[in-house]
């Protein structure tokens, strides 16, 4: 696709961190990138121009959500998902396939497609291969997924088989129901924690040649070693000079831990469901503001970041906010959490760079490991 390049800048010879920059029709991603989750065209709580303040660069939103609500004709009709949301950065939407896994209970699988009973009433939405692809050149996103089949932790082999070649099967149609240019479409690799499985997927992708390849169905429910010991076997078969995408992690750590792997691309909803809640990331370790340690602390919740919450406010005030139920708590937890993901990945990308992302990754995990 002549809309998007990828190009390393440079290759961390200690690990396999990348440090790289994709262009896309809406700007350019530097990578690594943590992308804020936007499910339903917003990220909850802020601003299109704090989510740019706070050094996001690229947001995702979800097929799934977006096709029951306000619809895919609609947001079409609008303008496309950029106009509609008013972001005129990147953005990624995920096909719906985590969905099959998340709403297992309210959905109908078999090899044609997926039938969802609506979680809001109860109707029913018919998600083929190439209705997911439809519903997303409706939204307009510059990088759209594959519907793929994401199996629960701990399923059988031969069931994780079967989702694996569902899982390929499905790619191909996706691939042959695409008609618009200007939208990376990205294969996903599934397989559980069986480095065969993964072997599997992946050789079973590489020949249609996406312009770009996603991990899928980690972050289920498997322990982070386990995580980390399949995208050792997974991440070396996919392409060197195309992006790589860890969907749906993580956890600080864990975005440390894939980056020297070799990932380039994450999303997640912690940073701002963990804001809601009075939970903050910060450079020392997690803060849970809601502890009356908080109560008189005048210092800033983390020393080491610039956004609104840290630079203006003290850890007593922002716990005073959420003991009083305003509404400004939750959204300035949620504006640093993203800024404080935004900031790790920029110095992720500057230690690659310099040629020391083993020695930024020992001493962070370090620093955090000592204040769990």
């Amino acid at each position: 696709m002549s809309a998007f390049e990828f190009h390393l800048d440079a290759v961390d010879s200690s690990t396999s961190g990348r440090a790289g920059r994709w262009l896309t029709p809406h700007g350019v991603v530097d990578t690594p990138a943590f992308m804020p989750v936007g499910t339903l065209a917003t990220v909850k709580g802020l601003l299109p121009a704090q989510l740019r303040e706070a050094g996001a660069q690229m947001v995702l939103a979800n097929t799934y959500h977006l096709a029951l609500r306000p619809g895919s004709k609609i947001v079409a009709e609008l303008g496309g998902l950029h106009r509609f949301m008013d972001w005129q950065g990147p953005i990624l939407t995920d096909s719906g396939g985590f969905q099959v896994f998340s709403l297992a209970q309210m959905r109908k699988l078999d090899d044609d497609k997926v039938i969802f009973k609506s979680h809001i009433d109860g109707s029913l939405l018919e998600l083929s291969p190439e209705r997911a692809v439809e519903i997303q050149e409706d939204l307009g996103a510059d990088c759209i997924m594959c519907l793929d089949e994401c199996p629960p932790s701990g399923e059988s082999i031969e069931k994780i088989k079967n989702a694996v070649d569902r899982t390929t099967r499905w790619a191909w149609r996706c691939r042959d129901a695409q008609k618009r240019t200007d939208q990376a479409l990205f294969g996903i690799v599934q397989g559980g924690i069986h480095p065969s499985m993964r072997q599997r997927s992946a050789e079973a992708l590489l020949p249609i040649d996406f312009p770009g390849y996603a991990v899928g169905g980690l972050s289920v429910g498997e322990a982070p070693d386990l995580m980390y010991q399949t995208l050792d076997c997974t991440v070396p078969i996919l392409p060197t000079g195309k992006p790589r995408y860890l969907m749906g992690v993580g956890r600080p750590q864990d975005i440390v831990e894939a980056v020297s792997r070799g990932i380039d691309m994450f999303d997640c909803v912690m940073p701002t469901r963990n804001g809601r809640n009075a939970t903050a990331f910060t450079s020392t370790g997690i803060v849970r503001l809601r502890n009356a340690a908080h109560q008189r602390d005048d210092s800033p919740l983390d020393a080491e970041c610039a956004c609104t919450a840290c630079t203006r406010f003290s850890r007593a005030y922002l716990r005073h906010l959420f003991v009083a139920k305003e509404m400004l708590g939750p959204i300035l937890l949620s504006l640093h959490n993203v800024a404080f993901y935004q900031k790790l990945v920029r110095d992720l990308r500057t230690a690659i760079l310099a040629g020391r992302l083993e020695e930024f990754r020992s001493n962070q995990l370090a620093r955090w490991n000592g204040h769990s």
